[in-house]
């Protein structure tokens, strides 16, 4: 009697491990390549000296080799021309749930550290909130032993057009400030764009998004999205530098077809 339960457990356990596989899973993956076929832009310059907390910024490892001279890398290329920091993101879906879930919490965090903001892009939620912490101290520095002063101020910029949504100072470490922002161009190919109006060449750049279908590329340039409702989508890719409007005319964009439990490739050209 033993022996047959045994028998019979085995059989219903082996007949749902083969069933297992059949199941079909809840959406696809998008993944690929943003890569940068055109010349590098040289790094902006800017001289330390000619903003506050000249010896604690100069931390910062992106500088000049005197170190006097503070340099901001907009386009970062590996070797296979992989594009860094690019955010790529499904354009033809609003979850109006998802986006109203970021009224009372932030869709983005961002940290002041060595003067410098982190990440330099990443996403936001128009009427959602947005989060800003201040990280910088300096105990060689009796005036900035309790904190380095930041003040993030953040533009609704489109084009050459901006509307400024928060500019709050952020005067000691473990500061912050959680706002929402409106974005309220958006749809038209606006981004938030953040800038420390202490330290200039602290900036970042924020894509708005609607669903939570979207990745920044790594150091190679390859990105990954996962559990994207199957069906056709429109992805597009957003660069501060190379690719400052991704919904309106200046968008990139590809078409892809994701199936169950499938991958579907999205690559990127920016010259």
């Amino acid at each position: 009697m033993v022996k047959r339960q045994s028998l019979t457990l085995s059989l219903l356990v082996g007949g749902l491990l083969l069933a297992a596989p059949l199941v079909a899973q809840a959406g696809g993956t998008i993944k690929g390549k943003v890569t940068f076929t055109g010349s590098v832009p040289a790094p902006k310059e800017f001289a330390f000296s000619k903003f506050p907390n000249v010896d604690f910024c100069k931390k910062n490892p992106s500088k000049s080799a005197d170190g006097e001279t503070r340099l901001l890398k907009e386009v970062e290329v590996d070797g296979s021309k992989g594009l860094k920091n690019a955010v790529v993101a499904v354009m033809d879906i609003e979850d109006k749930a998802w986006m109203k879930g970021f009224s009372d919490k932030p869709a983005q965090k961002v940290m002041a550290e060595l003067c410098e903001f982190i990440p330099f892009t990443g996403v936001v939620v128009s009427n959602g909130n947005f989060y800003v912490e201040n990280n910088d101290a300096d105990p060689a520095d009796p005036k900035s032993a309790e904190g380095v002063l930041h003040n993030p101020h953040s533009f609704d910029q489109l084009g050459a057009k901006s509307s400024t949504e928060f500019n709050i100072g952020l005067a000691k470490k473990g500061s912050s400030l959680e706002k929402k922002v409106k974005v309220k161009y958006y749809k038209k190919g606006s981004v938030l764009r953040l800038q420390c109006d202490q330290h200039e060449f602290m900036q970042g750049w924020y894509l708005p998004v609607t669903n939570p279908f979207y990745g920044t590329s790594g150091a190679d340039g390859t990105f990954e999205i996962k559990d994207v409702p199957a069906g056709k989508h429109t992805v597009a890719v957003f660069h501060p530098s190379v690719a400052n409007d991704a919904r309106g005319k200046g968008a990139i964009t590809v078409q892809v077809d994701v199936k169950d439990g499938g991958t579907a490739e999205a690559n990127f050209e920016i010259k």
